[in-house]
């Protein structure tokens, strides 16, 4: 994104943001404006688009970048003045700043960054070219108060990994989680399970916070393998309570919050594990150490728990000579087919329009649960059936498919069939 406006000190201006004006390229000065035309060509080539500095086509440029920044297709971009004001993006985390900024025009500007997306983005970074510690206390007391500093800037990152007043930092509950918790251990008794759930979704908070610093870098104290365990045993407890409170309506555990998104941010894919099946394959399968690894990584991950079974029949079936990644690809679309065939023949569903069904989801990236297309995947009923049994029947049909999709989807390339 480039503008008329300059990035250099502006005594008139005093650091605050005037507002934007997406639509004007007339005061760019031709130097600037041919510019301008060369980096829009370059996007139109990227994303197939037709924008231009005219008024009408730069202001749906503008619109464009936007939504591309909130769908995250585009990683950066460098502005001159906008998308500082009334621009919107939770996605968005860091923002470098090159400019005298001040007042309400700098703390619009850093806002940029601070939505709340989830567990994993709670806060934003703002990297500084220019000195505005100053300018930014002066901002925050204005504004807020002027106690607001600690609430609105996060603390240093020696407070965060070694605690403060009474408050445990990073390294003091790896600790006490190593000491009460070993690795693995068994923890045993509900109210057990409700501590280390609680003392290890605080550890990876701080962790999370921690992941913003330089400083932390090679200062984890846990390692890789200590890491795969305690997400084991933290996935391990979120099905089995997720489970209870299926079975059991009146057990409600309103007390228990699982930082699952935080475990996701860790997320182990498959091609990690294809790399360690291939290394495991070169070694003539005698190195047992790397299927200790291959285990611990897949028991770790939410995304491939569900593909435990298949990923071991997969390593069984290799033979010495065999592409791991032509075998895996010849691999998966059998077990696919064959899978599929059996939900098939176990509720004596239509195969053509499941088979449709089935690869319309793969097409779509969902499991269409309402809509006539399931009623056609399920077999024909007599009229003297009652409604809550063919409700039933399309309820555990919907459970299977879902689970094959879940199973399969990120594995297969978007395809039922190859």
């Amino acid at each position: 994104i480039y503008s008329y406006g300059v990035n250099e000190d502006d005594p008139d201006a005093e650091g605050i943001i005037e507002d934007e004006n997406p639509e004007d390229t007339n005061r760019l000065d031709q130097s600037s404006r041919d510019f301008l035309e060369a980096a829009i060509q370059d996007y139109n080539k990227l994303f197939g688009t037709n924008y231009d500095t005219s008024s009408d086509k730069f202001q749906n440029y503008y619109k464009d970048v936007s939504q591309r920044i909130n769908d995250r297709e585009l990683d950066l971009v460098i502005v001159v003045n906008m998308f500082l004001t009334g621009f919107d993006a939770t996605t968005l985390n860091t923002l470098w700043v090159d400019k005298n900024l001040r007042l309400h025009g700098l703390l619009q500007a850093y806002s940029r960054t601070n939505r709340i997306l989830n567990s994993v983005k709670t806060f934003g970074n703002i990297v500084c070219f220019r000195d505005l510690e100053d300018a930014t206390n002066r901002s925050i007391a204005l504004f807020g108060d002027k106690e607001a500093k600690g609430i609105v800037l996060l603390k240093p990152y020696k407070d965060y990994y070694n605690g403060y007043d009474d408050v445990k930092g990073y390294k003091g509950l790896v600790e006490e989680l190593q000491e009460k918790f070993p690795v693995g251990s068994q923890t045993e008794g509900e109210e057990k399970q409700k501590e280390f759930i609680k003392l290890y979704g605080t550890v990876l908070k701080v962790k999370n916070i921690l992941s913003a610093f330089d400083d932390f870098k090679g200062e984890e104290i846990l390692t890789e393998r200590d890491v795969q365990d305690y997400h084991s045993m933290y996935i391990n407890l979120y099905n089995e309570f997720r489970n209870k409170d299926k079975r059991d309506a009146e057990n409600v555990n309103d007390d228990i919050v699982f930082e699952m998104e935080l475990i996701k941010q860790v997320e182990i894919n498959i091609d990690y594990i294809l790399a360690l099946i291939r290394k495991y394959h070169s070694s003539n399968e005698k190195d047992k150490e790397i299927l200790i690894s291959i285990n611990k990584a897949i028991d770790s991950s939410l995304e491939l728990r569900n593909k435990k079974e298949l990923i071991e029949e997969f390593i069984q079936s290799l033979t010495p000579s065999a592409d791991v990644d032509d075998f895996w690809k010849d691999f998966v679309n059998t077990a696919k087919i064959r899978e599929l065939d059996k939900i098939i023949e176990d509720e004596n569903l239509n195969k053509e329009e499941t088979y449709r069904f089935v690869e319309n989801a793969f097409r779509d990236g969902f499991i269409q649960s309402s809509g006539t297309a399931i009623s056609r995947v399920l077999p024909p009923v007599s009229r003297f059936t009652p409604t809550g049994e063919r409700t039933k029947k399309k309820e555990s049909v919907l459970e299977k498919l879902k689970a094959f999709f879940l199973r399969f989807f990120n594995i297969s390339g978007g395809k039922l069939v190859k």
